[in-house]
């Protein structure tokens, strides 16, 4: 049975004097909730109270909570070899074993992996990647790095200086310098009648010409905007996107933090555009977040460029949890569940059948739009579907109607910049989630956007 009062008061009283909280604001944690327990696509609570995990905690529970295999993976390794570093020098199996893997199921043009323990360390990693590649070729002066509005890649300094929603930076500026960025492909959202995916890729390409080629390293991008509101480009942009960046010589990094690891349908999303970057970023679902692990896969060209390099210019990038061995266990055990059941392939046949849930509150006034890939779909919120006029506000009462319900979601809050947004809900359940449980996530978003409008 779960813990319950008043053993929970005394934690959360502990809570709300010891622990500092990410996003912190004593009032958004007034009334937090204490989870005890998590078995599938469900999180239990100390009141008793059990939640549908909307939002696969953190978009990273992709396996869905409690299984034995990992805690099992984890143990057994412990045992053994709990860490040795990783540096060069050294090394262990998990950490060479898992690397292998990654890179056999990611892009043809993928060759080694760099381990970090987050997304935003994998991103900033990624950063000193390319200035890395580019000094090694002779162009010190490709520095700047191109992101886009509403892109999230963590909020490190040079992670956050890439990410584009100001709530995140506007206590901690100034930002990184050489970080600048560009409209994304946000065909809801689009000016004019033209096509997102061509325009927001030519948007690159004019960046390049004003900035000049030889000062731009390259550009990140989600392959699907996540936490700036599950975007999902046309797909003109991609392919147009890839063209640019062969023409100008800059270096594309999939920041694939959320959509790796069979999230969209597929192993690694941009894989439903038919290219292939130069990094690729990843986490969260690496371990299904039952231990930190990211990293960054490199391509060819680039591990070549480090294998070359004379002692003077190795690369000298590092952290102590880099290839740690329990981590890399873990991550191991975890894609071997994703193969064993399917989950990928499950994501594709199921994310379609979530989103036709999904689209059946299309008719409710203050809902613009539906949209997803994938087990990944958001619904922005709108006071005129007409004008799409912004909702701002919308969401977050929705989100605490559906928490009433039992759902656990999250909301892209609106913005002001172009192009100004409404609210968007954003939805991410387990891959695994069944359909039962899909269905009465659909049916809860329902009444709970009747009732914050009603």
């Amino acid at each position: 049975m779960d813990d319950v009062s008043p053993i929970s008061d005394v934690l959360m009283d502990s809570d709300r004097r010891h622990l500092i909280h990410p996003l912190h604001h004593p009032k958004d944690h007034a009334n937090a909730k204490l989870f005890t327990r998590g078995v599938g696509a469900m999180l239990y609570a100390s009141d008793g109270r059990e939640y549908i995990d909307g939002l696969s905690a953190l978009w990273n529970v992709n396996i869905g909570h409690g299984r034995k295999e990992l805690a099992a993976a984890a143990a057994a390794q412990m045992e053994k070899l709990a860490y040795a570093s990783a540096y060069a020098g050294f090394s262990n199996e998990p950490a060479i074993r898992l690397a292998e893997r990654i890179v056999g199921l990611a892009y043809s043009n993928m060759a080694a992996a760099y381990f970090t323990t987050s997304g935003a360390e994998s991103n900033e990693s990624a950063f000193k990647f390319a200035r890395y590649y580019w000094k090694r070729m002779g162009k010190p002066d490709k520095v700047k790095i191109i992101s886009r509005r509403y892109g999230y890649h963590g909020v490190t300094m040079a992670a956050m200086s890439a990410t584009s929603l100001p709530g995140y930076q506007k206590m901690f500026g100034p930002l990184v310098p050489e970080f600048f960025q560009v409209a994304p492909p946000y065909p809801y959202r689009w000016p004019g009648n033209g096509d997102a995916g061509v325009g927001a890729a030519d948007a690159v390409e004019e960046a390049i010409n004003a900035h000049g080629a030889d000062t731009i390293a390259a550009i990140i991008c989600e392959p699907v905007m996540g936490a700036g509101g599950v975007i999902v480009p046309p797909p003109t942009y991609f392919p147009r996107l890839r063209e640019i960046c062969d023409r100008h010589n800059v270096l594309l990094i999939a920041d694939e933090v959320i959509t790796g690891f069979g999230r969209t349908g597929k192993w690694f999303a941009l894989g439903h555009w038919g290219i292939e970057p130069d990094l690729m970023s990843f986490a969260k679902g690496v371990t299904s977040g039952y231990l930190p692990l990211g990293g960054v896969l490199v391509s060819k060209r680039i591990h070549q460029a480090i294998e070359d390099a004379p002692m003077d210019e190795k690369f000298m990038h590092a952290a102590t949890y880099s290839g740690h061995p329990v981590c890399c266990a873990v991550g191991l055990a975890n894609i071997d569940i994703i193969e064993r059941d399917g989950l990928v392939e499950r994501a594709q046949v199921q994310g379609d059948r979530f989103r036709k849930g999904l689209e059946t509150l299309a008719s409710l006034p203050v809902v613009g739009e539906v949209r997803g890939i994938g087990m990944l779909a958001a619904i922005e919120l709108v006071e005129d579907k007409g004008s799409k006029k912004p909702a701002a506000g919308l969401g977050g009462k929705v989100v605490a109607e559906a928490g009433k319900r039992g759902l656990i979601m999250r909301q892209r809050g609106a913005s002001d910049g172009p192009p100004v947004s409404g609210d968007s809900l954003c939805l991410a359940p387990p891959l695994m989630t069944p359909e039962a449980t899909l269905d009465r996530i659909v049916q809860i978003v329902g009444e709970s956007i009747e009732a914050a409008t009603g």
